[in-house]
């Protein structure tokens, strides 16, 4: 495809360069429409989602929810048709930590000869298994609780024990409590099997990204809107959250607002999930998302809303 990125092996298959079209779209079409605003309407263009530290407490450090008594969003969602959008009043995603652990044994050692140094590798798979155990064992098995390790770093040679071994993932959580609770057992135990086979063992986390709690009022605004513009039957009520993280939760720690998901794909080609290497959408769902935000804004303030 002729968007395809100009980068070999380098994409971001999420959707965002389409947000920022939204975003472009919205303006544009409340420019023709400002005299029909209550108020005004600020649009951001936020850097660095989805790395930590992420873009929007810096964005809020420097000003950018001044004055601002409400903030809306919107995400794509392959999951979704076309002219379809995802409601859900509450927790719409979870509480997320990405984290590092590093195990050190102060020299390498001969495969032949494990006994005589520390099984670097050997000791951080047993760190990950116990952390793969603990999900519904220390925490309650009715708050959804993810621990996945998606990088896992070690020597170069087949028969040389590397004297330094790293894995890292995400922690994801319905629950906050639960969130805090993991957090410390994943270093307990890493900290006793460190002690236990005579290893250096380090645990670090970023900080903790909040889930995005939507606001009912913001909801239900975004309903009527979107039943007025395209039909009572363009909603979907999203029964259970995603366990994806989404720091747009650090604006509606300070003002409420809601998070929507709009309905991306039309055919196969555009069924594929959010960070797959074929990820695509219908464009159409640019237009229909930037007009459903755009009649939302106008809306806001006026009696009926």
């Amino acid at each position: 495809i002729e968007y395809a990125s100009a980068i070999p092996g380098r994409a971001h298959l999420c959707g965002h360069d389409a947000h920022t079209a939204i975003a472009c779209g919205v303006a544009l079409l409340l420019r023709e429409r400002r005299d029909d605003l209550h108020g005004t309407v600020r649009v951001f263009f936020q850097p660095n989602e989805e790395s930590s530290p992420s873009g929007a407490p810096l964005m809020i450090a420097d000003g950018i929810l001044d004055d601002v008594v409400t903030v809306f969003a919107v995400h794509v969602d392959p999951g979704l048709s076309v002219g379809k959008f995802g409601l859900r009043i509450g927790p719409l995603t979870a509480a997320a930590t990405r984290f590092e652990v590093t195990v050190r044994s102060g020299q390498a050692g001969h495969s032949a000869r494990p006994h005589e140094t520390v099984d670097t590798v050997w000791l951080a798979t047993q760190i990950l298994q116990q952390y793969y155990q603990l999900a519904g064992r220390v925490t309650d098995a009715r708050k959804t609780c993810i621990v996945t390790a998606c990088r896992f770093q070690g020597g170069d040679a087949f028969n040389v024990i590397p004297s330094v071994v790293r894995f890292g993932g995400t922690l994801r959580t319905a629950s906050r409590g639960t969130h805090r609770m993991m957090l410390e057992q994943m270093r307990r135990v890493a900290g006793s099997l460190g002690a236990l086979y005579e290893a250096d063992v380090d645990v670090d986390y970023d900080e903790t990204l909040p889930p995005v709690v939507n606001d009912a009022d913001c909801i239900e605004l975004v309903r009527r809107v979107a039943a007025e513009r395209y039909g009572p039957g363009s909603t979907r009520d999203l029964r259970l959250p995603s366990m994806g993280g989404e720091d747009f939760a650090f604006y509606l720690e300070k003002v409420p607002g809601a998070m929507v998901r709009v309905g991306s794909s039309c055919s196969p080609e555009t069924r594929y999930p959010l960070h797959h290497a074929l990820f695509d959408l219908d464009e159409t769902a640019m237009v229909q998302a930037a007009r459903l935000m755009s009649d939302t804004l106008v809306a806001f303030g006026t009696p009926e809303a």
